[in-house]
């Protein structure tokens, strides 16, 4: 597996210099020995509050320093908790008169090492109080239960109290409760893969772990994959079960691990949406990567039951760009405007002309998988799904269509192409069949009004013929029945455009010019040779 890293003993540090590119931020000058990143315009006047750990969670913690959220983050090596020496450095450096609150998750090295430095700072004259964060309700109320996501309920809230001029007994008071009112719960399709390091998995390609270990270790309990309704169903389940059963309203960290796509994360929104604990939840941060594992490709869910108090903190304007809260709702809708109807006119009956359809829309359904074969040699092969799909309504309408009215049947296939067919080709589809519809309407030569509804196609789409795209095949077969020649000529020009694509390695115009000779050679154009395969198939229609 690859990844942009350069020496891999130097990610965390690499890494930290690209944060520091803002301007608010600032590191302390034992770096790289001690990595402990700090607000500039810190003044020790408020009590300080310091989170961090092991990297690779980011932008946990150091991506949550600033105004109205963490005075410093410690960082430590990937999934490797700090020393000492750095926790103690942050608390030196960024504690004043006020104190110090340390917000620690509940894993062994992070307790020692945090713990350890409170102590030392004690033992030097600093008020520091600790408070340790157990969200993670995977293995149930009665075991030790480790930090996720929800620790960032307590760093922006314990932030906000700091900004506000609290003192540290407050705080610390409030962020306990936070803590004991947090619960978190992950689920992943695979595990971490650390940088620079041999790709390994212990699953399949069939299961999944519910409750996670964000340092690469096994989850909790692996699972069979499933569509992510059902897993998110299953997770949320295990979630309320730590949950009290009452009226409580919540706010919600959705976490992407680090490797979920957007589109993946927002649909996992709506799973999560179809669940009884979304109607409790009034606010949501992300769908972000906010504390992920690096490149898991997982999500973690982390909600808060809320108290005046804490609402008003969680809701206050902070500085790091990483939290973003927003109130939750379920899908809103307002009303669409009303669009003319896609097939505005009567049905007519022609049974040869039925049967060309529903052959032709036939075919396109068939050939979808062998055309998106061919699209994904020299493009993003859908060619295939966007002609099948155009081929699947044209079969469940083709009853309704005025089958004995050339001119108002091309140009409602234009109307169904324009709705109903994704991609470029099914919108210059439509404008071909549209313009040659109302050229038709004036001058009812089918083989002409063909000929006009493609110069409209390039005149929009900007190709022609040696373009390498379908106008290769639609050109010479639109010019044989221009010329009264039978179908069966029209579907030879058809072919011979297609196979003369397969020549055709330097384009400008189009994907095709993305791509080098080598890929394009002796591969046929997609469209084109679909094109070819429709003119063949009404050939041999009897």
């Amino acid at each position: 597996m690859k990844f942009f890293i350069n020496e891999p003993d130097q990610i965390v540090n690499e890494a930290i210099n690209g944060l520091l590119t803002n301007p608010k931020l600032a590191r302390l000058d034992s770096f790289p020995e001690i990595r402990v990143v700090i607000r500039k315009d810190w003044d020790k006047s408020k009590v300080a509050v310091i989170s961090g750990g092991g990297s690779g969670h980011e932008p946990a913690h150091a991506g949550f320093v600033g105004k109205g959220m963490l005075t410093a983050a410690v960082c430590g090596d990937i999934f490797a908790s700090p020393t000492v020496d750095a926790v103690l450095s942050a608390i030196l450096a960024a504690t004043g008169p006020m104190g110090c609150l340390l917000i620690i998750k509940n894993y062994t090295g992070d307790r020692l090492n945090f713990g350890l430095a409170a102590e030392q700072a004690r033992a030097l004259g600093y008020e520091v109080k600790t408070v340790t964060v157990d969200d993670d309700i995977a293995l149930g109320q009665d075991v030790k239960k480790r930090g996720l996501a929800g620790t960032l309920f307590v760093h922006k809230i314990a932030g906000q109290l700091a900004e506000e001029g609290k003192s540290l007994a407050e705080i610390a008071e409030i962020a306990q409760q936070v803590i004991d009112r947090t619960a978190s719960i992950g689920l992943s399709l695979t595990e971490c893969q650390h940088l620079g390091q041999q790709t390994t998995s212990r699953l399949t390609d069939e299961q999944v772990e519910l409750g996670l270990g964000i340092h690469g270790e096994p989850g909790i309990e692996v699972i069979p994959y499933a569509p992510a309704d059902h897993l998110m169903a299953l997770a949320i389940e295990k979630l309320e079960a730590g949950l009290p059963v009452d009226n409580s309203r919540y706010a919600m960290i959705f976490n992407n691990m680090g490797s979920v796509s957007p589109i993946e994360m927002s649909l996992l929104v709506n799973s999560f949406s179809h669940t009884k604990l979304a109607a409790k939840v009034d606010y949501m941060v992300g769908p972000a990567a906010l504390m992920s594992s690096i490149n898991m490709s997982g999500f973690s869910v982390s909600v808060l039951r809320l108290n005046e108090e804490i609402e008003k903190a969680l809701l206050a304007e902070s500085e790091p760009s990483a939290w973003q809260i927003q109130a939750f709702q379920q899908p809103a809708e307002i009303s669409s405007p009303e669009l003319p109807e896609t097939i505005p006119y009567e049905a007519s009956a022609n049974a040869k002309v039925k049967q060309l359809i529903e052959q032709t829309g036939a075919l396109l359904v068939a050939i979808e998988k062998e055309i998106n074969g061919l699209d994904a040699k020299v493009g993003d092969g859908d060619a295939g799904s966007t002609f099948a799909l155009a081929g699947k309504r044209l079969l469940l309408v083709a009853d309704k269509l005025p089958l004995n009215d050339t001119g108002r049947l091309l140009l409602t296939i234009g109307r169904i192409l324009s709705r109903e067919a994704g991609g470029s080709s099914g919108v210059l589809l439509s404008i071909l069949f549209t313009a040659a519809g109302n050229s038709y309407s004036k001058d009812p030569d089918l083989g002409k009004a063909l000929l006009q509804g493609l110069q409209k196609v390039k005149d929009y789409g900007g190709a022609k013929v040696g373009d390498r795209t379908m106008i290769d095949a639609l050109e010479p077969a639109f010019e044989a029945l221009a010329k009264n020649e039978s179908v069966s000529a029209a579907a030879e020009q058809a072919r011979k455009g297609t196979e003369y694509t397969k020549t055709i390695t330097n384009t400008k115009f189009g994907r095709s010019s993305y791509l080098s000779e080598a890929v394009l050679k002796n591969i046929p154009d997609p469209g084109a040779e679909v094109i070819a395969r429709v003119f063949e198939k009404i050939a041999s229609l009897k």
